[in-house]
């Protein structure tokens, strides 16, 4: 899986992780929140993007996104699952990477393209199930920004 990151350029899952804790050494007196969030564009084909987002809060952020295309997904309610499976496994393997270096800390919060109005309003209960679940942190819109802002930036 290659993620591109506008300050980094090409970069592994790996190199992403290892870029991550760069960042957070930095400055170790302030918090951190790390984000996934996948969003998709449907035209001839399917565009997915999922991204990973470290937040230095009150100090801006990094980020690294990832496309794929794939055939026309016509549902909505396969679209969003799609990309929620998608975060997960980002989110999955971004945790055993940090925990291979020892960082149990840096704690992953899912942001979901779905929320209270609209079409997608109906799915929020069994999305948020199926990440929590999983045992991660779940947002949906407004507080969505890795999947509203940011993977939808790419998508286009």
């Amino acid at each position: 899986m290659i993620f591109f990151s506008p300050s980094r350029g090409r970069m592994t899952l790996e190199q992403v992780g290892e870029d991550i804790l760069d960042y957070v050494s930095e400055d170790t007196s302030l918090p951190y929140k790390l984000i996934v969030g996948s969003d998709s564009q449907l035209r001839e084909a399917t565009c997915f993007v999922t991204a990973i987002i470290i937040h230095r809060i009150g100090k801006g952020a990094r980020y690294y996104y990832t496309k794929k295309h794939m055939q026309k997904m016509g549902s909505l309610r396969q679209r969003i699952f799609y990309e929620a499976s998608l975060s997960l496994s980002t989110a999955d393997r971004l945790v055993h990477l940090l925990h291979q270096h020892g960082r149990d800390d840096l704690e992953v919060e899912i942001h979901l393209d779905v929320g209270l109005r609209g079409d997608t309003r109906d799915m929020i209960k069994d999305i948020i199930g199926m990440i929590v679940g999983s045992g991660f942190d779940a947002k949906i819109k407004p507080e969505a920004c890795g999947a509203s802002k940011v993977a939808d930036k790419y998508t286009k």
